[in-house]
């Protein structure tokens, strides 16, 4: 009985000794992975951009419209039926070219009436040259006074005047009948036509719109808190969706008063005339450039990265990538001005910035 007791001691003791050394081999195993998980750690993979000085731009951009300073209403200038359109909605038209007509019937009548008129008072001023032929003769003949003849004259001279003034008539009826064709007054494209074939139209009644694209103005809103920055002559880049080509032109003038409804200032540019696909009516987008900077230290706007410590840039040396904490000024064109925090040469990393901490490994894989 004694010797079983001490057998079984002796076994408990040995299982204890074993589970023991198991323990320690496993934490020095833990122990031995961590330190080799911090020798090894693999590095971050990004890329990278030298920091320099180059010029950037002052501006503020708005959304505005386009206006054309040339939309003319093609009125009636006489009274008359509607015959006949030339034209059609949407269709381009030139400067001169024929878009209507008007019943001329009256005027042709007129005109027939008038020239019969003319025809009388001719042939009463050819009879009465010969009166005055006459009584020239009798007076040289001492058979009448001189006063007669006189009177022949002045009868003969006032039939002359009216004479000029049924001429002036019938010219005046011409000129009316001419304007039954209706005439492009520019160049554009007719927007609407405003009565329809058979419609009686009077003196000034609108017939048909067109639209022009000879002069377009855009008109730039922006907010009053900036109004002091503008002035006349300022650069203007103006884009639309209607066409694919930018233009440049400068601020024309700025409207005294600001705006009541949205509180903004209106800017004018006019558009150079001949730009291809700029349509009066559409959205304009303007870019006033309120001055410029000869050298300002620009990043791309990846590389900023929100830390807890504020706005970061990673620079890079050695392979390794060091916080900078940074203050910035401008933002033009995805990229942003560095006013402190970074030098100029400064390599700093582009994609893969928001995966890093301070003094984090990096492999460059190339230059942004």
């Amino acid at each position: 009985m004694h010797k079983t007791t001490t057998y079984f001691l002796i076994g408990l003791i040995s299982l204890f000794l074993v589970a023991c050394g198991t323990k320690d081999n496993k934490a020095d195993d833990k122990t031995a992975n961590k330190e080799g998980d911090k020798k090894g750690a693999k590095a971050t993979l990004v890329t990278v951009t030298k920091v320099s000085n180059q010029a950037v731009e002052t501006t503020e951009v708005a959304i505005g419209s386009l206006e054309g300073l040339i939309n003319p209403t093609v009125a009636a200038e006489v009274a008359a039926r509607v015959i006949k359109f030339h034209v059609v909605t949407g269709e381009q038209v030139k400067q001169g070219q024929l878009i209507a007509t008007l019943d001329a019937t009256d005027f042709g009548m007129q005109r027939n009436e008038q020239q019969a008129e003319i025809a009388r008072i001719q042939a009463l001023i050819d009879n009465q040259a010969k009166t005055v032929a006459r009584s020239q003769a009798l007076v040289n003949k001492n058979f009448i006074s001189q006063t007669a003849v006189d009177n022949d004259i002045s009868q003969q001279k006032v039939l002359q005047q009216q004479l000029e003034g049924a001429k002036a008539r019938a010219g005046s009826i011409n000129h009316d009948s001419s304007k039954t064709k209706v005439i492009a007054p520019v160049s554009g494209v007719v927007e609407k036509r405003l009565v329809s074939v058979g419609e009686f139209v009077r003196v000034g009644d609108p017939i048909m719109q067109i639209v022009s694209k000879q002069k377009l103005r855009a008109h730039l809103p922006f907010p009053e808190q900036i109004a002091a920055q503008f002035k006349a002559g300022l650069k203007v880049r103006l884009t639309t969706p209607t066409s694919d080509k930018a233009v440049e032109t400068t601020i024309h003038e700025l409207k005294p008063m600001v705006t009541e409804g949205s509180r903004s200032i209106d800017i004018i540019a006019d558009i150079p005339e001949g730009a291809p696909g700029w349509q009066p009516g559409a959205s304009v987008t303007g870019t006033v450039v309120l001055g410029e900077q000869s050298a300002a230290m620009m990043i791309p706007e990846q590389s900023l990265i929100l830390r807890p410590a504020g706005e970061v840039v990673y620079v890079v040396r050695d392979n390794v990538a060091y916080q900078a904490v940074v203050k910035t000024g401008l933002r033009q064109n995805g990229l942003i001005e560095i006013l402190e925090g970074l030098q100029e040469n400064d390599v700093v990393v582009v994609d893969g910035a928001g995966f890093l901490t301070d003094k984090t490994p990096v492999n460059v894989s190339n230059k942004h």
